[in-house]
């Protein structure tokens, strides 16, 4: 940064005038300068300014007056809508709004310096109990914000947060995670017999540990029950406040989310049932039942009720009228299971219980890597561990025989 003292500010006449030296051309010394200003400070303000640019390649150089605060907001309408998926844009808002306009939101965005930042985040870390993943996603919001101030608006002429790093995160326990027992399985799906959209959906999670969004993402084009595969190609997401369409169809979380998985015996009869099930109810509903087809909305497509013309999206896990209500179907039966059943548990532990289950039971963690759709299985991969189709099959046949119930095998008949 250039020191004040070099810039040579001297008064001609009623107005003050800047100089200061810059690199010689063909020998001879040169300067910037101007003069104008009626008091001293400004003609040493517009000095600065001045080489600043220089150094720039006389790019102008603005400096910010905003707070961080009202950056951020100016990022996230900007930047992030333009950029990110709506659910990551959510994200990055409640983070914003809870862990760091409290903090340093107040601040000038051109006064916080690298080390303001260092000790904001240890901070956060040591005041909040979070997994260090939660805290990278902090990190993340911070630097891109910053990265963006810096070289997309010309806000800032040095990025404060180019090294900044993760503070050590102590050991988090995590208390999201649930292992479903066989008896509590055996307990849900007795207690919820009569509710065949939910029993399905949450044995199709049981046996095949998709993510939530993936569940209800499924349409009857993306299985295969002859060969006893599922295609995950999406994941759906809401938007509560869209007045157009609340449902999204996106793709899935990560590229390697995209993948085919199978599935065992017990998973495919009660997806079949299902299907005979779901198919005479169209046919008791007639013209009421509802169909939908997908809108184009930039990266992602709004789920909207079709008419006659549109191409129909053929989604499993519907109402009886064929009505869509994404994960709204696991809302009502998880406030019995916690209420009423004292299961403390999530629909989405069903995922992790899947993965513990194939673990126990020996399937490789590459493997269970693949069926999760998970991007980073560097544990397995470090030992040079393949897989195979067959590898993959075996295991989930292996989880049909674990899973498998007397409760299991009466409930999805699905009787109308």
């Amino acid at each position: 940064m250039l020191s004040l003292s070099k810039i040579n500010i001297r008064k001609r006449g009623n107005y003050y005038e800047y100089r200061v030296e810059i690199a010689p051309v063909d020998g001879k010394r040169q300067w910037l300068s101007k003069s104008g200003y009626r008091t001293k400070p400004e003609a040493q303000e517009a000095g600065v300014q001045a080489y600043n640019e220089y150094l720039n390649a006389g790019i102008p150089f603005k400096s910010c007056d905003l707070s961080y605060s009202d950056y951020l907001d100016y990022w996230l309408e900007n930047y992030c809508k333009n950029n990110l998926r709506y659910n990551t844009i959510q994200t990055y808002t409640l983070l914003i709004n809870k862990y760091i306009k409290p903090k340093i939101g107040m601040f000038k965005l051109s006064t916080i310096t690298s080390v303001s930042l260092n000790s904001y985040l240890t901070d956060v870390v040591n005041e909040f109990n979070h997994s260090k993943s939660y805290y990278k996603n902090i990190l993340k919001v911070v630097k891109g914000s910053f990265r963006d101030a810096c070289n997309l608006y010309g806000f800032l002429k040095y990025n404060p947060a180019l090294t900044l790093r993760l503070p050590k995160v102590n050991k988090y326990s995590e208390d999201i995670k649930h292992l479903y027992t066989k008896e509590e399985i055996d307990i849900i799906l007795e207690r919820f017999k009569g509710n065949a959209t939910f029993i399905c959906s949450f044995l199709t999670s049981c046996y095949t540990g998709l993510r939530t969004g993936e569940v209800f993402a499924l349409t009857w084009e993306d299985i295969d029950l002859d060969k006893g595969i599922i295609n995950i190609k999406h994941s759906v997401y809401d938007r509560p406040k869209d007045y157009k369409g609340r449902w999204y169809l996106g793709p899935t979380k990560t590229n390697s989310g995209t993948r085919t998985i199978y599935i065992g015996n017990t998973l495919k009869q009660a997806l079949i049932n299902y299907k005979n099930r779901q198919d005479y109810l169209k046919e008791i509903f007639g013209t009421q039942y509802k169909y939908y087809h997908l809108e184009d909305d930039s990266v992602d497509k709004r789920i909207v009720i079709s008419n006659n013309n549109e191409e129909r999206v053929n989604f499993i896990f519907t109402q009886d009228d064929g009505t869509y209500v994404g994960t709204d179907i696991t809302k009502y039966p998880y406030k019995i299971i916690k209420n009423e059943l004292n299961i403390n548990a999530r629909f989405y532990d069903l995922r992790g219980t899947y993965a513990t289950r194939l673990t126990n039971n020996g399937t490789l963690m590459n493997e269970v890597s693949e069926l999760m759709g998970h991007s980073d299985s560097s544990i397995t991969r470090k030992y040079y561990i393949s897989t195979t189709e067959e590898n993959k099959r075996e295991a989930i046949n292996n989880l049909d025989k674990v899973n498998n119930s007397e409760v299991i095998n009466k409930v999805i008949a699905f009787e109308v």
